[in-house]
């Protein structure tokens, strides 16, 4: 009996567990701080088992390895390094959702060394995105041709019909991640040219994106695009951009939002407040009695009647509800309302957009445009479309391990064929399928 121990329990791991769950000849041990969470998406299955587990103890965490067959990390990515030594400690296989940091490249030659894979990014965004790129940038080097351009961009939103607040978002994924994210900088490639952006400006720098049948999206560049002209292997394009999708409006708002200060992750010096206006006063230098709106506006150089403060009243971030008491700073402070407001309900659907557009050029002057897209929804009541496409691709990976069918040795992504393929073709018997148009320009 083959034993996969899941670190973690959030929103995105019930699909993974209930996955491996029904694979044959599997033991399931999802190890998670709330112990309730891990009982509820194993439901009694007679594979799975529920262990109470703080990722601090490391103790607890190394005993969970030495057992397993697989390692599957879902933690918060600052804990990936120090399960994949562990990992590499017992020679235990691991896969992670989340982006290869440094550190954790750094393993390569030890993975190698111990005959692990440590294979990472085996989630939606990264992870489909790769695999689903890469078919197509394969496909045009099969046939002779070359990449000049490569754009590819994904959004977690809420449906069409979900959407009834004025941010045009809700909550899929950690929430608190979304709001770290918004103070990325970024990079990438725009006519040969690269084009850096520091994090206080990302909201500056979107584009207007029509997805064919889908809708307009607001599209900002998301992190660091430039290595992916290397990791795709696009050595002839001029252009290399990876994007995040947003309902209008979102971009214009979080860049106020940003400007105030409201996404400070450390407690603000000299504040003694009680309230959220409170905050927001102190946060952009107002006085008690002020006109908190105005000011604001004033603070902003933005009329008091504009959208963008629309939003931010709706949100709560001018009102005399109390601060909780269990948190220190303002970002984890607007997390609380971000939850409160922008949640998904019951019957709501979430939605993932993902778009790559290609150039592509072929002997003989020939030049073709492609696209593909990816539009999933979620399931009203049941799991949202981020955790499925988040946990497959990783089930999926953590299934071909077990089964021998990748026998690969390293630290990965998955941008090979014989990783890449079999996920793909799997998901796509699942319902997760791409559509591609191809047209000669």
């Amino acid at each position: 009996m083959a034993q996969v121990v899941i670190f973690g329990a959030g929103m995105v791991a019930r699909p993974l567990v209930r996955y491996l769950l029904d694979q044959p000849d599997t033991t399931v041990v999802v190890a998670t701080r709330t112990v309730s969470k891990a009982e509820k998406m194993i439901d009694g299955h007679p594979q799975g088992v529920a262990k109470t587990l703080d990722v601090k103890d490391m103790a607890g965490v190394e005993k969970e390895v030495k057992a397993a067959d697989v390692v599957v990390s879902l933690l918060p990515y600052a804990y990936h390094v120090a399960v994949a030594e562990l990992c590499l400690k017992h020679k235990k296989q691991m896969v992670t959702t989340s982006y290869v940091s440094d550190e954790m490249s750094a393993l390569d030659d030890r993975a190698k060394e111990t005959g692990i894979i440590i294979l990472n990014e085996c989630g939606l965004d990264p992870g489909i995105d790769h695999m689903s790129a890469m078919r197509i940038i394969h496909d045009v080097t099969d046939r002779g041709g070359k990449v000049t351009s490569f754009r590819s961009s994904t959004g977690a939103l809420p449906s069409h019909e979900a959407n009834n607040n004025p941010f045009g978002y809700k909550f899929s994924w950690s929430p608190r991640g979304v709001l770290l994210a918004s103070r990325n900088s970024a990079k990438w490639l725009e006519d040969s040219k690269e084009v850096d952006i520091p994090g206080e400006e990302l909201f500056e720098n979107y584009y207007i994106l029509d997805v064919p049948g889908t809708g307009a999206f607001e599209n900002y560049p998301n992190r660091n695009s430039v290595p992916y002209k290397e990791i795709y292997g696009l050595k002839d394009a001029a252009t290399v951009y990876r994007g995040t999708l947003r309902m209008t409006g979102w971009c214009e708002t979080m860049r106020n939002i940003v400007a105030t200060g409201w996404l400070q992750d450390e407690p603000v010096k000299g504040f003694s407040g009680k309230t959220f206006a409170d905050m927001t006063r102190h946060l952009i230098g107002a006085k008690v009695g002020d006109d908190i709106i105005g000011a604001t506006a004033e603070f902003l150089g933005i009329k008091p009647y504009a959208a963008i403060m629309k939003r931010i009243e709706w949100l709560g971030l001018f009102s005399d509800k109390a601060l909780p008491s269990d948190k220190d700073n303002p970002l984890d402070y607007m997390n609380v309302l971000t939850l409160e407001k922008m949640s998904m309900e019951p019957g709501d659907r979430d939605m993932v957009v993902m778009h790559h557009e290609f150039l592509a050029e072929f002997p003989g002057g020939e030049k073709e445009s492609l696209t593909s897209t990816l539009v999933d929804y979620g399931i009203p009541d049941g799991d949202t479309s981020v955790a499925r496409t988040v946990a497959l691709p990783a089930a999926i990976a953590v299934k071909m391990i077990l089964n021998g069918k990748i026998n690969l040795t390293g630290v990965y992504v998955p941008v090979i064929p014989e990783i890449y393929n079999p996920i793909l073709d799997e998901l796509e018997e699942l319902g997760i399928k791409f559509v591609e148009r191809k047209e000669r320009v």
